[in-house]
């Protein structure tokens, strides 16, 4: 192995952490403190990107920190689903950086610093779980992220983002503690392994009606995934700045979740075993329910923020049914929708923030003729709207095909209809915002019209994830073939 590309590997997950103390000492010299943020950020892009040319080379990378015990260690290694989910966090971690420059002096926030340092706790916990070798070090760096993200969630200091906050830290805690970690002791003592392992870890001879239980400990364990009735931390956390709010949904905790359960799903159970427990149907159908329900619980959302996290809550749900499909559709879907809901989803926070800074606006109910004063946050809106709907010409379009695909392949017809329903509550929810800021009603439109973007920074990053939901339509191929390389690593070849 090249040991650049293992110090590489390492610096993803330190250079965020080394952040943390070069922005505390910058703090009261903001132009600074941010150089270094953006700085940093470029950094762990670059050694990303140098770690997905070696994994496309063929180049083997792996790293061991610490061995608590025989077969229980610290470590990383570098394959296709960590390599899509690191790609897609470091990049958004620089874009949502720029954002925040703007988000966070056009509103005034307090304890700026503060917000930056947490950041960058984030984002080195989600290169390390990103790139984690095995279960035990997964759920360290899981644990991290839930923790790092706490201060973020209550940073306005208020009463509502206090409570927020004590919803948001109880129910992640308490489902990993008391799901996810028992998931994990059950499977260490089960298989005696945690190795994440191409086929899974369970032997041919294993019970079934063990394996099934375990499998409902780990997806009511993690908890970022949102499944419902574990979801409500995710509309709670809303309170935190939208800066917070588009880390959360794109970049760091959602994801995390999701990610996870592909993990798992994939490396300890496998695609074969999956299909074959007894509580895999019942939860593919909680999935399914979680799509349904959380996308009309959002329509009657009037304020945007709130809109926007039940639709999170919905589209997660998609990427829990792909996994649990267990064939190579679902897992190129799910794989998918993590990149292309990435993007959709952040370019609607990015312009719910947008909105709130230059107008002072929350509810959908405000934004009738907003488009006249705001037309490029909103061109904005209608591009990641069109992404998370699943149409073209955004990349959800790709993610969304392959889903069907795998519950036309599996016969889950109920699933196929719900996913399809929900695409159209998708389109009633999200398409009227864009549509009434461009054309109001009579006497809705705005006396004065005079353009008031938000702040340069601002803006530029929510035309930056917009246009990335349209190149991910144009050109999927770097998506597509790291979501197929899933399979080869998995031991899964792709039509199965």
């Amino acid at each position: 192995m090249n040991p650049s590309l293992a110090l590489m590997l390492q610096l993803t997950i330190l250079l965020p952490l080394l952040a943390t103390f070069a922005i505390a000492v910058t703090g009261k010299k903001p132009n600074l403190r941010e150089a270094v943020t953006i700085s940093i950020s470029l950094a762990v892009l670059y050694c990303v990107i140098n770690l997905y040319q070696a994994l496309k080379a063929g180049e083997s990378i792996e790293v061991s920190w610490w061995e608590l015990m025989p077969g229980l260690e610290i470590s990383f290694v570098v394959e296709p689903l960590g390599m899509l989910f690191a790609l897609v966090a470091s990049f958004l971690w620089l874009i949502t950086t720029i954002y925040a420059i703007g988000y966070m002096r056009g509103h005034g926030e307090d304890n700026q610093t503060r917000f930056y340092i947490c950041f960058a706790l984030a984002i080195s916990a989600v290169m390390g779980l990103a790139f984690s070798a095995n279960l035990f070090t997964l759920f360290i760096f899981y644990e991290v992220i839930t923790l790092s993200t706490y201060p973020l969630v209550t940073h306005a200091g208020t009463d509502k983002a206090k409570q927020g906050g004590r919803v948001y830290l109880g129910i992640l805690l308490s489902t990993s503690i008391a799901f996810f970690l028992l998931a994990i002791v059950l499977t260490w003592l089960t298989s005696g392994t945690l190795e994440f392992t191409a086929g899974g870890v369970f032997d041919d001879n294993v019970d079934t009606t063990l394996a099934g239980a375990i499998l409902v400990l780990f997806i009511f364990g993690i908890g970022k995934a949102a499944i419902m009735p574990f979801h409500r931390w995710l509309p709670a956390a809303m309170v935190a700045p939208t800066p917070v709010s588009a880390l959360l949904h794109a970049v760091a905790v959602v994801k995390a979740g999701v990610f996870t359960v592909l993990k798992v799903c994939i490396f300890i159970f496998g695609l074969d075993l999956l299909p074959t427990l007894p509580t895999t149907e019942f939860l593919l159908y909680l999935a399914t329910f979680s799509v349904l329900v959380a996308s009309i619980i959002a329509m009657r959302q009037d304020n945007l923020k709130a809109r926007l996290a039940y639709s999170t809550v919905s589209q997660l749900g998609y990427i829990t049914i792909g996994a649990l499909l267990a064939t190579s559709s679902g897992v190129i879907g799910s794989a998918m929708h993590i990149a292309s809901h990435a993007f959709g989803k952040i370019t609607l926070f990015f312009c719910a923030g947008a909105i709130l800074v230059a107008c002072h606006k929350s509810k959908v109910s405000e934004m009738r003729g907003i488009g006249y004063t705001m037309p490029i946050t909103m061109a904005a809106f209608f591009i990641g709207s069109l992404s998370i709907i699943g149409v073209p010409p955004a990349g959800g379009t790709w993610s969304k095909w392959f889903l069907l695909m795998a519950t036309v392949e599996t016969g889950y017809w109920v699933v196929m209809v719900t996913l399809m329903l929900s695409s159209l509550l998708n389109i009633a929810y999200l398409l009227p915002i864009p549509y009434h800021a461009f054309f109001p009603g009579k006497g809705e439109k705005p006396e004065n019209s005079a353009i008031k973007e938000a702040p340069l920074p601002s803006l530029i990053a929510l035309t930056i994830t917009s246009l990335g939901c349209l190149i991910m339509f144009i050109h999927p191929q770097p998506v597509y073939e790291l979501a197929k390389a899933i399979l080869t690593v998995s031991g899964v070849s792709h039509g199965q």
